[in-house]
């Protein structure tokens, strides 16, 4: 069954790191390009980093310069790492296709920065 999983989110203070993964079942998902989306409460959800088959990269301007996204494709894996976090980024953070997918949204991870 074709499903993504994500993990890593947390609770840091203001100006911490976190390292967010998504791990994807399914060889579907190993070239297609993907996307890491959050949503805070209240908010739409957006698409805040995209990486293309051929692994290049795009970000939200809130978030770049502090963002990274990268792919392993042979752990099928997505990650997102983010540094200098700001209160602002506090959402759940979801990865999906580009365009996503609705069957395969799945539960997101939690960040939340606060100190």
């Amino acid at each position: 069954q074709e499903q993504l999983v994500e993990s890593g989110g947390g609770l840091v203070q203001p100006g911490g790191s976190l390292r967010l993964s998504c791990v994807a079942s399914g060889s579907f998902f190993r070239f297609a390009p993907m996307g890491w989306y959050r949503q805070a409460p209240g908010q739409e959800r957006d698409l805040v980093a995209r990486i293309a088959s051929d692994d290049t990269t795009d970000f939200a301007d809130g978030v770049k310069g502090r963002f990274t996204i990268s792919r392993d494709k042979a752990k099928n894996t997505v990650y997102l790492q983010m540094d200098s976090l700001k209160p602002e980024d506090t959402a759940a953070y979801y990865c999906n296709t580009l365009p996503p997918l609705r069957q395969f949204w799945g539960q997101g991870t939690q960040v939340t920065v606060s100190s």
